[in-house]
């Protein structure tokens, strides 16, 4: 399946390598090896925006972004703490029937 749409991805390695490892256990390492961040996996919400849509019973891979609360008067970060998200993988997903 070719899919050509971007995420809003922000380049970390360790959450990129977390996914690989996810995708290498399910799939093998030459899948692994095609793992894209920017192209092929998404949230579930993601691939809705785009057109596609998660296969029933299909598991979810997890990950974690860093969200910050900042002070509203300086702008100044007070706190950051992680948030788990789960993404899907291209092979998860397929065109939505219009």
């Amino acid at each position: 399946m070719t899919i050509s749409v971007k995420s809003n991805w922000t380049g970390s390695e360790n959450t990129s390598d977390l996914v690989r490892k996810q995708i290498a256990e399910r799939w093998g390492e030459d899948e692994a090896k095609r793992y894209n961040p920017f192209v092929n996996c998404f949230t579930f919400n993601g691939w809705l925006k785009n057109g596609y849509v998660v296969r029933k019973d299909e598991k979810a891979l997890k990950s974690f972004i860093i969200v910050e609360k900042k002070d509203k008067k300086t702008g100044a970060v007070i706190e950051r703490r992680p948030k788990t998200i789960y993404l899907f993988y291209e092979r998860q997903v397929e065109p939505q029937q219009a």
